[in-house]
């Protein structure tokens, strides 16, 4: 099936969402994810439905489509872009109203002077409310804006029927029609605004791409020209200048040259990255000193930025189990706070022995002050906030259901090479078994590079970049075992390995080494190699351990070694020599006691990073490492780790504390205006600012100490 991502701009709501929601559903549309915030939406699509007429459908339905092809980047031509111009159109006409509410004026007793004030705000009003309520009870889905439209279309119908009958003096409500539209838009800006901030982290990143590049070009007389142009426009294998000061344009690959990048963008680190020939650059990234060519190696979609956009814009849209409860409520709300406002008129006149102004004047505050958009947005502001702070600091989360899971935590497995230690190896010491010298030396290394260039595993490839040569052994099969080593064999059929002691234990009761060259079923020799601990790993340690999380060390490396680390860093529990079959089975079995995050580097780390409640990988982690996690640290180490932790934990504290002043703020609102503690205009106002209340919570997380 065809993965389809557009933008759909005009959801205000959750109710929005469940609309686009339930109109792709019944078209058949696989996997649906909707962001209201962000405007995205994403499906897989049937192979029977012109996506066209999905999007003609969409827009029916009251939103605006953007595929991404020029042909629909045509927005229907409106008269206000935006809440903020309908509300600075509205306050015109509605200020003298509002006014004439706390001193009277006389030209105003006129009712024919205010249904005149009256009519634009009405007009503007029913065109956005009216329309999206109509729109929105057509499909099934009713949202807020149907309370809106309900309680100014009772208030303008009272007063205009008293002004025809004449007895204008007890049906004059025309304050109130105009007074709910007008606050209700401010409100909307508002809230707005505040999404808009939940958003800006992401916005960083977006923006980060779109720059200007100094390409470069040779003429028939291979002179170089250099010339500007947009990155949007290069393409896979043009040649660049960046000089100091400048932005990354795309991902790219150094020629020639050397220079300091700061990667803050997406590492969260801002002390700059030394880069030389054959290192890669990421775009977004900038030039802090220096100046280097480079060939662009990927552009559009493929770039490292766009990924992390991509992955945070789809944890975005996911909905965490806590959700789902606002949503099941959101989905009903709109017709249960009618049958609220029916029955407060009916017992207000009846009961209650109120006039039938001041009974409809209670029913339209129930309406007014009524706000789904409360409950609908306090998931996603909160794993908004959570999300982009994340990716500012070089954490991503590929969806929101691993930053929920985050609070649960009890016990965090590390791996160690690449992960605990620097994974940056060097040749320490080796060591031929038979007769030693230039000629078997030289073979030996030969033998060692040829095997090991083909692996991705820290330690093999310090052995082929320390030992790299031209003269390379071609084989005709070769294999990668997990957790053993490098397999071959050449035209000829002779037989060649590099293992671990595992696989050379019958050839050797030596341990200790790192790598065994074998030929043939004979020991050929080892290499040992060093590596050092992390600078950061003592803290990190400390502080999980400070925090009440138990730290464990699952390897695959000699006992010897792994002791040695464990003892060093204060670690609680280690298991060494583990194959990958039996990391998977460890973290079963410690997921079957307590919630436990995973974090690895390595191939043989993956179906354990799959297996752990939750699976955390490095940056510069092996592809299928940060396929197989639910998190990345992008700051070449773990720093970041109790941020990420932090950061799930709190971000699941500030949903909570969201849905509660929700749910609190219905309950106690609608009886509150029921009983007549509230005019229609405070409720408008009171229902404003209960968005607003929810996103600065939300913007909390920004600033809040989660470590």
């Amino acid at each position: 099936m065809e993965k389809v991502n557009w933008k759909v701009e005009g959801m205000s709501c959750t109710n929005c969402a469940l609309t686009v929601n339930k109109y792709l559903t019944g078209k058949g549309m696989q996997d649906v994810k909707v962001n209201f915030m962000g405007g995205d939406v994403s499906f897989e699509l049937a192979a029977d439905i012109p996506k066209n007429e999905l999007a003609k459908g969409i827009e029916g339905l009251g939103y605006h489509v953007n595929t991404g092809e020029l042909s629909d980047e045509k927005k229907p031509k409106k008269l206000f872009k935006n809440h903020l111009q309908r509300f600075l159109f509205c306050i015109v006409f509605t200020a003298p109203l509002m006014l004439h509410m706390i001193v009277h004026i006389h030209f105003l007793m006129d009712p024919y002077v205010q249904l005149v004030l009256t009519i634009p705000v009405f007009i503007v009003g029913m065109d956005f409310f009216g329309r999206s309520a109509i729109h929105s009870l057509l499909k099934g889905i009713p949202n807020m804006n149907v309370l809106i439209a309900l309680g100014s279309v009772a208030a303008f119908g009272y007063s205009l029927y008293g002004t025809l009958i004449g007895d204008a003096a007890h049906y004059l409500f025309y304050e109130t029609a105009a007074t709910i539209i007008t606050l209700v838009f401010l409100g909307n800006w508002l809230e707005d605004k505040s999404v808009e901030t939940t958003q800006a982290a992401l916005k960083k990143l977006a923006v980060s791409q779109k720059v200007m590049a100094n390409m470069i070009a040779y003429d028939d007389e291979h002179q170089e020209h250099i010339f500007p142009v947009e990155s949007k426009n290069l393409k896979v294998g043009d040649l660049v200048l960046i000089n100091t000061g400048e932005p990354v344009p795309m991902d790219c690959k150094v020629l020639w040259g050397e220079a300091s990048v700061n990667e803050s963008i997406i590492t969260g680190e801002s002390i700059p990255v030394e880069k030389k020939m054959n290192d890669l650059l990421i775009g977004g990234s900038t030039v802090e000193n220096g100046s280097i060519k480079a060939y662009i190696t990927a552009v559009g979609e493929d770039t490292v930025l766009s990924n992390i956009l991509k992955l945070v814009k789809a944890a975005q849209t996911e909905k965490p189990p806590v959700q789902q409860l606002a949503d099941k409520i959101s989905a009903i709300f709109v017709p249960v706070v009618v049958s609220i406002a029916v029955i407060t008129l009916l017992a207000n006149y009846f009961i209650g022995d109120h006039s039938f102004s001041e009974s409809l004047l209670r029913g339209i505050a129930v309406l007014v002050i009524s706000c789904p958009c409360a409950m609908g947005l306090a998931t996603p502001a909160a794993i908004a906030v959570g999300l982009g702070r994340a990716a500012r600091n070089g954490v991503l989360f590929k969806n929101a259901k691993s930053l929920e899971v985050f609070k649960d935590i009890k016990q965090v497995v590390f791996d160690k090479t690449g992960t605990l230690t620097t994974g940056k190896f060097a040749i320490r010491d080796f060591k031929l078994v038979g007769e030693s010298n230039a000629d078997s030396i030289n073979q030996f290394k030969r033998i060692a590079f040829s095997l090991e260039k083909y692996s991705t595993h820290p330690i093999a490839k310090c052995v082929s970049r320390e030992w790299k040569t031209k003269d390379d052994i071609r084989w005709a099969k070769m294999d990668e075992q997990k957790g053993l080593g490098m397999f071959a064999s050449d035209k000829a059929g002779n037989q060649y390995a590099a293992v671990s002691f595992k696989g050379a234990q019958k050839f050797t009761h030596e341990l200790s080494h790192n790598v065994y060259i074998i030929y043939n079923n004979e020991l050929l020799g080892w290499i040992d190699v060093a590596d050092e601990i992390r600078p950061e790993a003592e803290e990190v340690i400390d502080m999980l351990r400070s925090k009440g999380i138990r730290t464990i060390l699952l390897s695959g490396d000699k006992k010897e070694k792994c002791e040695q680390v464990a003892r060093l860093l204060h670690i609680d529990e280690w298991l060494a020599e583990q194959t990958p079959e039996q990391k998977l089975e460890a973290i079963a079995a410690y997921n079957s006691k307590e919630p436990t995050a995973m974090i690895g580097d390595g191939i043989n780390d993956a179906p354990a990073l799959a297996k752990a409640t939750v699976g955390i990988s490095l940056s510069d982690a092996s592809h299928i490492a940060m396929q197989s996690a639910q998190v990345v640290l992008m700051n070449y180490g773990i720093k970041h780790l109790p941020l990420a932790l932090g950061l799930g934990k709190h971000t699941y504290i500030t949903i909570k504390e969201n849905l509660f002043w929700a749910f609190l703020y219905n309950i106690v609102a609608i009886p509150v205006a029921a009983f007549g503690f509230l005019s229609p205009t405070f409720s408008a106002l009171t229902m404003a600012m209960s968005d607003v209340v929810l996103a600065i919570n939300s913007v909390r997380l920004n600033f809040k100490k989660v470590i």
